[in-house]
């Protein structure tokens, strides 16, 4: 799994994630891991991704194919994944079957995303989040947030929240470690 946070203080946004891959009980570190940034870049959106780790694959091959995607704010997120997901089923042979009494198929993918327009979530029902501060996802979100949200008030930066909530994840969670990746962004919409 992950630790993928967001945040959003003053006039920036910042992105971050660990850099382990896990596959059951065996672990890929990034010093062996060529690739192990789990955020890809679109434009000027950064989306870390965190589940399987095809996601990463699959997500980078859609973003470079197509180049109409919009991830500026909540509804266009909406409408981005609404788009994706066919194109994930017929090009990429997604399952989206999850639990039998699901309203919805599963997309498969959870995400943030950070821009200029703020940090969001996508969940695998493709429900959308806009936070106004900052969240976490992945098997370390919980140790994320609750570091976050002890230190937001007193620290300074979009980017010393989000290395606190990173590093938290990488010392309490089993299948998250260091070193991270971290993004920063100016704050386009206030």
């Amino acid at each position: 799994m992950t630790t993928l946070v967001v945040v959003r203080k003053g006039d920036s946004v910042a992105i971050a994630a660990d850099s382990l891959t896990t596959f059951g009980d065996t672990r890929l570190a990034a010093e062996h891991d060529r690739t192990y940034d789990k955020i890809v870049r679109y434009r000027d959106t950064y989306i870390g991704l965190c589940g399987s780790a095809a996601h990463q694959l699959v997500f980078e091959s859609l973003l470079a194919k197509h180049g109409d995607l919009d991830f500026t704010h909540k509804s266009a997120i909406f409408e981005t994944f609404r788009k994706l997901h066919p194109i994930l089923k017929e090009q990429h042979f997604l399952n989206p079957k999850e639990e039998e009494d699901d309203p919805y198929e599963s997309t498969q993918i959870t995400a943030l995303i950070a821009n200029g327009n703020g940090i969001f979530g996508v969940f695998s029902m493709r429900e959308v989040f806009e936070y106004t501060q900052f969240w976490a996802a992945g098997s370390g979100r919980e140790f994320a947030l609750g570091a976050m949200h002890a230190c937001f008030a007193q620290t300074q930066t979009a980017e010393a929240v989000a290395k606190t909530g990173i590093e938290a994840g990488a010392k309490f969670d089993r299948n998250s470690a260091l070193p991270m990746t971290l993004y920063m962004l100016p704050l386009t919409k206030p």
